[in-house]
């Protein structure tokens, strides 16, 4: 009879001590919850609203909420008693031996994370990064996906896009499409001028305003190289780039311009 009475007396002195707790800690993780549901809703909607992609807006949301959830939990945790620096320091030990396996992969992350968020480029730019031009597709968490201009799919990095040099051609509305022409010495360069700008007046889309320009880039062994220099808007530059060169060179042979043979013809290259 004793020792039942001592269990009945040890029960009563815990539930005393440990209910107000409990209840307290109920309390905490009850409102906790859904304060935590609603700052997550509205940084959601805010992150809808500032642009960010619809696919990565979601995960950040519940990556927020789940960090906001599990602080919320070690804090029930000690209001009841439970020590929890044990736990806390075995969750750093693990998080410092998944970040030195995976920071090449939180390197990725981080650096999407600054692009959704700064945008230096998004879903559809005409962009050079890390020596490839193409259209982005799709800028996700750990990589961004370029649509070369030939036609491949080249998935970058994003630390690697972060770190090196971006050009983005989209945030220009009228480009400069940068052309190198060979003229034979003993041809009038007037003569070649006006032909060649009066071939860049009929390729579609050249505008007239910059206009067209026209000139010596330098002297080689076997030609003179003309640098021709169309205008046009960002979304044409692949059209003027290889129209125009087709052009030229059905107006040079009307008028019976012929081509000397040079290696060091370069083709033209993106100019802003």
């Amino acid at each position: 009879m004793e020792t039942v009475e001592k269990y009945i007396e040890l029960i009563t002195e815990m539930l005393i001590k440990y209910t107000p707790k409990v209840l307290l800690a109920l309390v905490l993780l009850w409102i906790g919850f859904r304060v935590i549901n609603r700052l997550v809703k509205s940084g959601l909607q805010a992150m809808q609203r500032s642009g960010l992609s619809a696919d990565v807006s979601p995960f950040l949301a519940s990556l927020g909420g789940i960090l906001l959830k599990t602080l919320l939990i070690f804090s029930a945790a000690g209001i009841v008693g439970i020590e929890t620096t044990s736990f806390v320091a075995a969750l750093a030990a693990a998080g410092f031996a998944i970040g030195l396996a995976l920071q090449g992969s939180l390197g990725n992350f981080a650096a999407g994370v600054i692009i959704l968020i700064f945008r230096p480029y998004r879903a559809g730019d005409l962009v050079t990064i890390d020596d490839y031009t193409g259209h982005v597709t799709e800028v996700q968490i750990f990589n961004t996906i370029i649509a070369t201009l030939d036609n491949r799919t080249v998935i970058v990095p994003n630390s690697e896009a972060i770190n090196g040099a971006i050009t983005n051609l989209s945030t220009r509305k009228i480009l400069r499409v940068d052309l190198v022409v060979p003229m034979p010495y003993d041809e009038d360069f007037d003569k070649v001028e006006a032909i060649i700008l009066e071939a860049l007046r009929q390729t579609p889309h050249v505008l007239a305003e910059p206009a067209p320009f026209v000139g010596i880039l330098e002297f080689d062994s076997h030609n003179v190289k003309l640098a021709v220099r169309p205008y046009t808007e960002s979304e044409h530059y692949w059209d003027v780039y290889f129209e125009a060169y087709r052009r030229i060179k059905r107006a040079l042979s009307e008028h019976n311009i012929a081509f000397a043979y040079s290696e060091g013809v370069e083709m033209g290259k993106i100019g802003k």
